[in-house]
């Protein structure tokens, strides 16, 4: 029976393997209790409940979105914050927009700064508002760096793992490192220290060799099963970005990416917002791995969700035009001479990209659970978030039939929308 706290939503419900045309959810104190068609809701005995609610033919209903690649949003860098009041309005402008849970990524800064930060985001991670924190950086290749600034970029240090992961309270979820960078690979190295410390390393921004990434691959996944994590597998810090491009002479790393998802060994996260990739890119990997092994994310900075101009990420300017944030060229670079800098970051929401996704032929089952169960498991929160089930926090999206947010529930909680103000 419906119990007289329950809320009751409407729609066609996204399962994990199919869409149900008339899907009912039922949370009741801020969990699910019931997700499945209305037939079967009824059988449960929640039709006095649910027919108080008017049948929604057009919209989806769908579980809260998972991110575990955001740098901010609504103005807000998190890599900039200087108070945790600050930070909850950049994860506030994801919330509002169908983002219910969320790891606040840093960028590569000097260790004092890192370390200032991560204390910072651990208070909203403490008080619930995020999930934890991504450092991207600061162990990069420099060539492949992207809008890391070069000045910043170390040698792998065991030292600066632990007191990242003391200054976030444990909450320090995951970190990007090139395997080639000195100090990262091999015993005793950063890879090593993070499994350690229960924090999930993730392969990015390299100019390393096919063999150098398969070699961490094959280290954190060994390292990963002794350990017992209930995280992981490995990730591969936004596939095709900040990499040698793949060469049928030279694959580099991204060949080794795409061997290991195929094979259950690494999930490979995607910004597939339009900008960052081409659609027939993102469509062509999830036919190659599998949707179980593709993780999209936004990789968004400041201005995700407002208008363009000029922002900051760590140490670097960006300027944002027509959508596309690049940082700012230095004096006397080619770039400053006429060309344009490396890409800085996404602007886009993560419903977005999942929007994306679907126009450019990807199922939208296999979208949205790559937006959502896939990073849930990553983190080793199957069952709590990710999904529709019962026992599952009540983290809900519900959308039109262009997938654009009308309301947005977290634990069970309506979330501003319009006014843009989140229920914790």
């Amino acid at each position: 029976m419906t119990d007289s706290g329950a809320l009751v939503v409407r729609g066609r419900l996204v399962q994990p393997s199919s869409v149900v045309d008339d899907g009912v959810v039922v949370t009741s104190g801020g969990r699910v209790t019931f997700a499945g068609s209305l037939p079967d809701a009824v059988a449960a005995g929640h039709g006095p409940a649910v027919g108080q609610v008017p049948p929604a033919p057009e919209a989806y209903v769908l579980p809260g979105l998972v991110d575990l690649h955001n740098h901010g949003g609504g103005g807000v860098s998190f890599p900039d914050v200087a108070s945790a009041s600050e930070a909850l309005a950049g994860v506030v402008e994801h919330r509002r927009h169908g983002t219910t849970t969320l790891l606040a990524s840093l960028v590569t800064a000097q260790p004092e700064v890192l370390l200032e930060r991560a204390a910072v985001l651990a208070e909203l991670a403490a008080a619930g508002e995020i999930e934890g924190l991504h450092a991207e950086g600061p162990f990069l290749s420099l060539r492949r760096r992207g809008a890391h600034n070069p000045a910043d970029l170390q040698e792998g240090s065991v030292d600066l793992v632990r007191d990242l992961v003391k200054a976030s309270r444990g909450y320090l979820r995951t970190m990007t490192i090139a395997p080639e960078v000195p100090g990262v690979a091999g015993p005793g190295g950063v890879a090593e220290a993070l499994v350690e410390a229960g924090v999930l390393p993730s392969l990015g921004h390299t100019d390393g060799s096919t063999e150098q990434a398969e070699a961490l691959i094959a280290q954190v996944t060994a390292a990963l099963a002794a350990a017992g994590a209930t995280f992981g597998p490995i990730t591969a810090t936004h596939l095709f970005n900040g990499m040698r491009p793949l060469h049928h002479r030279k694959p580099g790393p991204i060949a080794a990416c795409l061997a290991a998802a195929a094979r259950g060994d690494m999930i490979v996260e995607l910004i597939g917002d339009g900008v960052h990739l081409d659609p027939a890119t993102v469509r062509t990997v999830f036919e190659m791995v599998g949707s179980d092994q593709v993780m999209l994310v936004t990789d968004a900075m400041a201005a995700a969700g407002v208008a363009d101009g000029r922002y900051e990420l760590g140490p670097m300017s960006v300027v944002v035009l027509d959508g596309v944030a690049r940082v700012v060229p230095e004096a006397g670079t080619s770039e400053a001479a006429g060309g344009e800098g490396p890409i800085a970051g996404g602007t886009a929401h993560l419903i977005d990209v999942v929007r994306c996704a679907v126009a450019g032929g990807v199922s939208l089952v296999d979208a949205v659970r790559s937006a959502t169960a896939v990073p849930a498991r990553v983190l080793g929160l199957t069952g709590e978030v990710g999904s529709l089930r019962p026992g599952a926090r009540a983290d809900v999206l519900v959308t039109d039939a262009e997938l654009r947010p009308v309301r947005v529930l977290r634990h069970g909680v309506d979330v501003g929308i319009d006014v843009g103000v989140a229920e914790a």
